[in-house]
């Protein structure tokens, strides 16, 4: 079965729905993460249209056309745990160039806290078969991180005639000095900034504090002196950064900014993306003697080993542990 395939229809099986406005209301998920649920189970149904009645779909070009809104009971109740091995095939052989390995595991992740739920929650099934499907192994690389030199080379890099020079140094600035996720940076209002701390809405709508050091409060303060929300609507007025169309940002143009910027400071755009920013936060602050435990709550991690993924540990540090230890030398 050779089908293409973006989820955009906004209706879902009644199970879903009930199971995504549960994510939201009880587990407090954020907006984006029920969007990726919701776009997870509906190609799952989709596909499983297509791998349980063949014949019927044997004309289908797009697996898009097909209506998955009548998914009822019985039909959940009779997938089988090979039918999720079917899927996750589909999902290496067929769509492998849209789904790597993080993206299939996010699947696997969407399917089994959907099983959870109708099996726990709703009783739709007698059994959790999702409990035994497994995850793609992920290789994680370290991140490539900006070190003190490069931070300030890339800074430096800006051309200061440039229009947008004072706001993509202040976006920079903050990315770097901050550690904070794309998204939580597109969506900070001037009321959000309240002499040196910064309130942000981070993963799972939790708020967290940044204080802004000297730097950070210099940036901020060079921006707003030349920012023009002349041209913008009410709404859009009370966002810090504005797009070249008198908009709130999107995390898309902070990202595409961020990327011209690093491929002009002469690096490597294989190697160092928009992401780089919040490991080289992370790296650089670890080396600095900050613990894990205080590094995860500021980068709004809830637990200390995600933060360890972004951590490239210098190896003179690494050295020094070595020497200190108590047995060296006996």
């Amino acid at each position: 079965m050779s089908c293409s395939l973006v989820v955009e229809n906004k209706n879902y099986p009644e199970s879903v729905i009930e199971f995504t406005n549960y994510l939201g209301t009880i587990k407090n998920k954020s907006k984006n993460t029920i969007t990726g649920y919701k776009s997870d189970l509906g190609l799952f149904f989709k596909f499983l249209q297509v791998h349980k009645n063949s014949k019927k779909y044997s004309n289908i070009i797009d697996i898009e056309d097909i209506d998955i809104t009548n998914i009822g009971v019985r039909f959940i109740q009779s997938i089988e745990l090979k039918d999720l091995y079917a899927f996750m095939n589909y999902l290496e052989n067929e769509r492998k160039k849209k789904n790597g390995e993080c993206a299939r595991a996010r699947k696997v992740a969407t399917l089994k806290s959907y099983y959870n739920y109708i099996f726990k929650k709703a009783k739709i099934v007698k059994e959790n078969i999702a409990e035994e499907l497994e995850a793609p192994k992920i290789n994680r690389r370290q991140p490539s991180v900006l070190d003190i030199n490069d931070s300030k080379h890339l800074l430096e890099s800006l051309d200061s005639e440039d229009k947008f020079y004072q706001r993509d140094y202040c976006i920079l600035t903050l990315l770097l000095h901050c550690g904070m996720r794309l998204e939580e940076l597109t969506n900070i209002k001037l009321v959000d900034i309240k002499n040196d701390v910064l309130t942000i809405i981070g993963k799972g709508s939790k708020e967290r504090k940044i204080y802004l050091n000297d730097t950070c409060l210099k940036v901020i303060d060079n921006y707003l002196q030349i920012r023009d929300d002349s041209k913008c609507d009410k709404e859009n007025k009370k966002f810090l950064f504005i797009s070249r169309l008198n908009r709130h940002i999107h995390k898309n143009s902070i990202e595409a900014l961020v990327k011209k910027h690093l491929g002009n400071a002469g690096f490597d755009l294989d190697k160092y993306h928009t992401h780089s920013t919040r490991a080289s936060y992370a790296t650089m602050m670890y080396n600095a003697g900050i613990d894990v435990e205080t590094l995860a709550s500021s980068m709004g991690h809830s637990v200390s080993s995600t933060t360890r993924i972004y951590l490239n540990i210098n190896e003179n540090n690494l050295r020094n542990v070595s020497k200190i230890n108590p047995l060296n030398n006996l």
